[in-house]
């Protein structure tokens, strides 16, 4: 992942503004949290897959394709996902590639699902996902996990490390995001929101929310 050094032109903010943020979306973002919860295990297939085609595209259209695959039954049925990737209505960037992932891990998915179910913390299981499933980074991993219930895994994107250096956390944005340049922004997130006394998984949601306006997955 790379991305530019604009910290010159993000708006500050305070710990206070932050604080009032969450106030009036604490109750939401902890039902959100509260949802994951409840996820099914017969559904964590089809969230694994929205996590490998979120990156670089759009969280709406990813949830499109997921609908689209389910509806074609992708985890059963023999069809080539690319179609429904590159179409207009639910464009996917980098489609033949990701296509090329989703057909991968539908092989691998029960041995996938035998980890999920092998009691290891939350992370050594990221750590064993970024390993064994190809188009699953940290990030994308996660992710995954927290839409399943884990928690304390941050989720770095381009709206969360934004915000990081808008509080402060961060000086600038990371040129690029290695696995210990990952793990060390992680730690300094964690820190911080124990300083403000808010849960990590809580902020990520807060700050997605204030960039796209919604508590979306």
């Amino acid at each position: 992942m790379y991305l530019k050094s604009i910290n010159k032109s993000l708006e500050t903010l305070s710990n206070a503004d932050l604080k009032r943020k969450y106030s009036k979306l604490k109750s939401k973002i902890q039902q959100r949290l509260d949802d994951f919860l409840k996820i099914k295990q017969s559904d964590y297939f089809y969230e694994l897959v929205y996590c490998l085609l979120t990156p670089q595209s759009s969280a709406r259209n990813a949830d499109k394709v997921v609908k689209l695959l389910q509806s074609n039954k992708f985890h059963k049925q023999e069809i080539n996902p690319q179609p429904i990737l590159s179409h207009k209505e639910s464009y996917i960037r980098f489609h033949n590639n990701k296509s090329k992932y989703l057909l991968e891990f539908k092989k691998q998915y029960p041995l996938i699902e035998l980890q999920l179910r092998n009691g290891n913390s939350s992370i050594d299981l990221r750590e064993w996902l970024v390993t064994n499933v190809k188009g699953l980074g940290y990030k994308e991993a996660s992710h995954f996990l927290r839409n399943i219930g884990h928690r304390n895994l941050a989720i770095l994107d381009r709206h969360i490390l934004k915000n990081l250096v808008r509080v402060g956390v961060l000086n600038d944005l990371p040129k690029s995001l290695s696995k210990n340049n990952y793990l060390n922004i992680e730690e300094q997130f964690k820190k911080f929101s124990k300083k403000i006394n808010i849960p990590m998984d809580e902020l990520d949601l807060l700050f997605w929310s204030m960039e796209t306006g919604e508590i979306l997955k």
